[in-house]
């Protein structure tokens, strides 16, 4: 079966080819990719080529599919896994597998195993390890932001607080407390709002920080302090660039106690070490943030760490379990993966926005792998359905969604192609 996919050959290289895919073995599973969402892991992953750790040393002459965080529609199974998956129904994937020890990852690693791409071929490591999941959610962009949902899950289960009657620790973040995100007005971060407005360990208040009052604006837009208000959360939104004293005056929206969690979503030292100053006694700061520099250092207070017991730590990817919940909760609508989604477009949009990820303004760039189109900002649909059918439908759904992509736009593009 012949495949169209987006390959990485070096730092920079990335090719749309068209190519033969080999028939499936015993231990097989062939897919057809409807959605893949692009990742700033992806972008730092061709900036560095071979140099990357997932990256093998071969790619120049077997290049890999990029791309990890897509769903679609299962094919063809191979025998052994009859009895578990068949033909027809959707799935969901966890890329990060950790197969005995090995760094090989989807959209990392793989020859024929990626998002960026129409069909390709599940490995058996996959399902050896549970990380191909059953999905019956309606739209399979949900599915695809399940990815980057896990993770920030999974930042949130793996904060911890200690107390001084033993050395257990209470995993989570600190039921009734004070979460600061840092940075949190981008994708990941209003990602992070979203879970946060649910978390089974409720906060009292959560304070989100950015340095622009057009990203503050869009984030009130998705999630309002109102929707927050209602389910018994106070969310506040701050600019630390028209703070005299950002530290001062995030502490004293606490009345000086200081944040119980604080997630840091931007690589930036400064902004690190306002997160450590403005820790509560037990307090975790999780630097969730991936630089690109392996030599990204900040100051940290180890005064407060022996004293205060103020403690760090840093997250990257979730594990199946939070890929599962992520995928749940967005099913039952109980978190909003759509808040991240800015831009959409087709397969042939995803070699030149991975490039330039960076540069292009707003949050998640979502595409549909089976389709042609520009990427598109969805704040442009409006213009652009002047003058075609197709974008004026697309801006008239997302208008009745909170400006949000949502399940009713996607079944309108995909028909509109189909």
């Amino acid at each position: 079966m012949k495949t169209k996919a987006v390959r990485m050959y070096g730092a920079d290289d990335l090719r749309l080819e068209e190519f033969e895919l080999p028939e499936i073995k015993d231990d097989e599973i062939l897919v057809k990719v409807i959605s893949d969402s692009i990742c700033m892991s992806t972008y730092k992953l061709v900036k560095q080529g071979k140099k990357h750790k997932r990256a093998p040393q071969n790619i120049d002459t077997n290049p890999i599919i990029v791309g990890h965080e897509f769903a679609g529609e299962i094919v063809k199974v191979g025998k052994k896994w009859q009895n578990e998956f068949k033909a027809g129904e959707k799935f969901a994937q966890q890329p990060a597998l950790n197969y005995k020890g090995s760094l090989a990852s989807p959209g990392y690693s793989y020859e024929f195993f990626g998002g960026a791409c129409t069909y390709c071929i599940i490995p058996p490591e996959v399902m050896e390890l549970g990380c191909l999941l059953h999905y019956d959610g309606e739209s399979f962009f949900e599915a695809s932001l399940g990815e980057p949902m896990s993770c920030i899950i999974g930042g949130y289960h793996a904060n911890y607080h200690t107390n001084k009657r033993n050395y257990n620790h209470e995993m989570g973040t600190k039921k009734g407390g004070d979460i600061l995100i840092m940075g949190g007005c981008g994708p990941m971060g209003l990602g992070a709002v979203s879970y946060g407005l649910y978390t089974p360990n409720t906060p009292k208040r959560i304070v989100v920080t950015e340095v622009s009052d057009d990203r503050i604006n869009r984030a009130r837009e998705v999630i309002s302090e109102e929707m927050a208000a209602a389910k018994g959360i106070e969310l506040i939104y701050a600019n630390t660039a028209k703070m005299a004293d950002p530290v001062k005056e995030l502490k004293d929206i606490t009345g000086g106690k200081g944040y119980d969690d604080v997630f840091v979503y931007v690589p930036v030292p400064q902004v690190a070490e306002m997160a450590d100053e403005l820790l509560a006694f037990d307090g975790c700061m999780n630097f969730f943030a991936g630089p690109t520099d392996n030599q990204f250092k900040a100051k940290i207070n180890l005064y407060n760490v022996h004293y205060t017991s103020t403690h760090i730590l840093g997250t990257t990817g979730g594990n199946t379990d939070d890929l599962v919940e992520a995928i749940d909760l967005a099913a039952k609508k109980e978190i909003e993966p759509a808040v991240m989604v800015t831009h959409v477009g087709g397969i042939d949009s995803i070699a030149d926005a991975t490039l330039n990820l960076p540069s292009i303004p707003g949050g998640k760039k979502l595409t549909y792998t089976q389709i042609n189109m520009p990427l598109t900002a969805i704040d442009d649909f409006e213009e652009l359905g002047k003058n075609d059918p197709l974008f004026a439908k697309l801006a008239e759904s997302c208008k009745n969604h909170k400006g949000l992509w949502n399940a009713e736009a996607e079944k309108i593009l995909l028909s509109h192609f189909e």
